[in-house]
């Protein structure tokens, strides 16, 4: 039996105590099966897109589990293409089971999952972009990664994937005709005058999209954040109260922090992925030289630093080969403890802001400094079109390999079918991005990644 000829359910909503919960089925008998067990309206002959008052009861004893609310919705306008059916019951695990255990024992096959939203994809009903971008949505940590996935299922993405494709067939059809009729066009005019333009503004216009990705992937997954400074200049401070925990542990003693302490802040419009090193110094302890030596990394590694001086100490030579030492990359130098008499020499420093980390509305000051710095340029999510999927920017990579590899045989007056292999293989890896694939076992493989009951 084919997988899209049976009927499914899956339990759309997370299993535990809440007001609602949602039991879903799709298939060829999904309203057939759920009126068996349905105390109200005979659902075979309600409208589409109607939602109906009455019980769910156990087939065998006729007793009623719940009250419900059923939702019926009728091929093809439907999320999956098939006719869908939605029992919105209490939210109770024990009763949500139930219900849920009585459609299986009526015929229903227990979906797989993101099964859902596979059907969705194998129907027709979305493209891969928009399949994933479904996943992406349920996994945003921020509103500008729900942003961005809104794009692909707007289609956005696939918008702009297409066009670049449907260019690059064009050009494959006219080097088609070419080698067949080739007593119509000289072949260099061709591949000069016609094939390289079009693959230099593909190129161009892929490029656009690889470097808004860079931007994207960082609001998608965090901000890479390293707290550095010497030791007991309020590293921990600072982690505890951008976090409103305490997380770190305070004091006074220099080189109580001797490994990396990490956490995720959100910042409403983006994700920091924050790192408090070892206050770095030259240091005799074993453990705690292993702690530098990790901090020193993760200043390697950082998309962003936050470099912490003590206002009320002199500047001192460990400051100021701290300070070279990430001077050139992305930072923000944070002078601390302004309650105190200011001392620190700051003429090294092209600016600073001055905080307390005990205060509240510093703290404010200093997310806003952050949200300034983190990107050097406006993220313009309606305008531009952001990719963050990972397997989506993998292919775009290919793709315009493909393409220089292209560009590159012209150049070098290479024929024009070798040509033509390489657009068709920058072709092929943008029509995967869309999934106009046959790889079972890679959409199989795919939409494991999302929830039972999507």
């Amino acid at each position: 039996m084919n997988i899209l000829d049976d009927t499914i359910v899956g339990i759309s909503t997370a299993l535990g105590r809440g007001a609602i919960s949602i039991v879903r089925v799709s298939g060829a008998e999904a309203i057939e099966i759920v009126n068996k067990i349905f105390r109200g309206k005979d659902l075979r002959k309600v409208n589409s897109h109607t939602v109906h008052y009455g019980f769910i009861f156990n087939n065998e004893t006729k007793e009623d589990i719940d009250e419900v609310l059923v939702s019926v919705f009728k091929a093809p306008k439907t999320y999956t293409k098939e006719d869908l059916v939605e029992i919105n019951c209490h939210g109770g695990q024990l009763v949500t089971q139930y219900i849920y255990d009585q459609l299986v024992e009526m015929g229903c096959r227990i979906a797989e999952p993101g099964e859902f939203t596979k059907r969705a994809f194998l129907n027709g009903r979305i493209d891969l972009t928009k399949a994933e971008a479904v996943l992406d949505i349920i996994d945003a940590e921020n509103k500008t990664a729900i942003k961005i996935a809104n794009q692909g299922i707007k289609g956005k993405t696939f918008k702009k994937i297409s066009q670049e494709r449907e260019r690059l067939l064009n050009l494959m059809m006219q080097i088609a005709v070419n080698i067949d009729y080739p007593e119509y066009d000289d072949v260099e005019e061709l591949t000069n005058k016609e094939i390289l333009p079009i693959l230099l503004e593909v190129n161009k216009e892929i490029n656009i999209l690889l470097d808004a990705s860079k931007d994207a992937v960082k609001l998608k997954q965090g901000i890479d954040t390293v707290i550095v400074g010497k030791p007991n200049v309020g590293k921990s401070s600072l982690l505890n109260a951008l976090l409103d925990e305490n997380r770190a542990i305070v004091t006074e003693i220099p080189g109580t922090t001797r490994d990396v302490i990490e956490a995720r802040l959100n910042l409403g419009s983006f994700m920091l992925n924050l790192i408090d090193t070892a206050g770095i110094r030259d240091a005799k302890d074993v453990v705690e030289k292993l702690g530098i030596e990790k901090s020193q990394e993760k200043i390697n590694e950082a998309d962003l630093i936050l470099m912490i001086f003590d206002g009320s100490r002199e500047l001192e030579e460990e400051d100021i080969r701290i300070y070279n030492a990430i001077k050139d990359k992305k930072h923000i130098c944070i002078v601390n403890k302004n309650d105190l008499e200011f001392k620190l020499d700051t003429s090294i420093l092209d600016k600073y802001i001055h905080i307390s980390t005990t205060n509240l509305e510093d703290i404010t000051i200093l997310e806003d400094v952050i949200k300034k710095t983190i990107f050097e340029k406006d993220i313009n999510i309606n305008s531009n079109t952001y990719i963050s999927n990972t397997r989506q920017i993998g292919k775009l990579k290919e793709a315009n390999e493909n393409i220089e590899k292209a560009i590159n045989d012209i150049y070098m007056n290479q024929y024009v079918d070798f040509i033509e292999l390489s657009i068709r293989a920058a072709w092929e890896s943008l029509g995967e991005i869309l999934g106009e694939v046959n790889d079972d076992e890679f959409i199989n493989n795919m939409f494991k990644n999302f929830c039972l009951g999507k």
